[in-house]
């Protein structure tokens, strides 16, 4: 331990976020804070090795970065990915003597969201109706964004005329590994539209793209219990409770938040009908407003990490890492190894 103590390496994040520093964040009504740490031990003796995490970030009105440290034997830095939005804490190791891990904590409050955010540039807007290849807008993808929408106009009825389709259409599969994959011209030209939150909330994101509205996935991790439904929250270890939502851009009034893939979570999970008294109410809840017991990290979608030798990825919402033999298993913490743990700081 000794030894251990004389080489870890303490960094802290200047200059990306607001930064409102540590103890320097006095909660208003309404907000929470949240402590996340992560455990990262690469299970190899191979070198070169090289892990990513994905970080908190500010976010709108509704999400603040208060602090973020972390300590490894290795080089460690902060990295800003430009183009996809991404704060990612990056980690390497060249020397075969040294213990191949790294220990992450971010403290972050959050207070749910409801109803539109107006801030938005015509660049990043511009942004969010180009297409990735996960998800396409042209061919099968923009035929059915026309379908559904039909000869409505108004953006808010299509944007509401696809969540609606979504909710209706698709469905969760419990044998999913990890969130899915996001591939939206998959799911439409197979006809399979079962999935978790990747699939059909990325769905969501590719069809409202292809109708001219401006959309985009939020990467993040769930952090407490839900007051909503048992289904949607997770507390103390949450290594595997990932999840992403989606947001749509309203012109004249701003971003909105939106959520179909939980509405069919609380379906599977409850045992409910589509049409039941619960599930109806909380289609109209996720059409607006997010129960922030969740923390986002990023919007990124099909990206090349800085440094990545493998690639590019889909989408990063779990610790990545190359050695010399590729990519390992993300969805499979035990062999990785991680470990994710949240505390609500009252």
């Amino acid at each position: 331990m000794m030894l251990r103590r004389d080489f870890l390496k303490t960094s802290a994040v200047s200059g990306i976020f607001v930064g409102l520093g540590k103890g320097a964040f006095a909660a208003p009504s309404g907000w929470r804070q949240f402590e996340i740490t992560y455990r990262v031990v690469l299970k190899t003796e191979k070198i070169p090795a090289r892990v990513w995490v994905p970080v908190p970030q500010d976010a709108l009105d509704y999400q603040r970065v208060i602090d973020l440290s972390w300590r490894s034997p290795a080089a460690a830095s902060l990295l800003w990915e430009t183009a996809a939005r991404a704060p990612i804490i990056s980690a390497g190791w060249v020397d075969a003597t040294m213990p191949r891990e790294i220990e992450i904590t971010a403290r972050v409050a959050t207070r749910d969201r409801s109803g539109y955010y107006p801030d938005a540039s015509q660049g990043e807007l511009t942004e969010y109706l180009r297409p990735t290849p996960s998800s396409p807008n042209d061919g099968i993808v923009l035929a059915k964004a026309r379908e559904i929408i039909g000869s409505r106009t108004a953006p808010l009825n299509k944007a509401r005329a696809i969540y609606d389709w979504i909710v209706d259409n698709t469905f969760r599969r419990a044998e999913t590994r990890g969130c899915g994959l996001g591939n939206v011209a998959f799911m439409l030209e197979t006809g399979d539209m079962g999935g978790k939150c990747a699939d059909i909330n990325s769905l969501y994101v590719g069809l409202a793209r292809a109708a001219g509205l401006p959309a985009r996935d939020f990467f993040g991790i769930r952090v407490a219990d839900s007051a909503v439904s048992k289904s949607l929250g997770k507390s103390g270890e949450i290594t595997k409770a990932q999840h992403c939502r989606a947001e749509v851009f309203i012109e004249g009034q701003g971003w909105l938040p939106v959520d179909p893939a939980d509405v069919r979570k609380v379906v599977l999970e409850e045992e409910l009908a589509v049409d039941s008294e619960k599930v109806t109410a909380l289609r109209e809840r996720l059409f607006g407003s997010w129960e922030m017991n969740w923390v986002g990290f990023n919007y990124a979608r099909d990206f090349t990490l800085p440094a990545q030798k493998e690639g590019p990825i889909g989408f990063l919402m779990y610790p990545y890492a190359e050695t010399p033999d590729g990519a390992l298993d993300s969805l499979d913490p035990a062999s990785f190894t991680y470990s994710i743990f949240a505390k609500e700081i009252v």
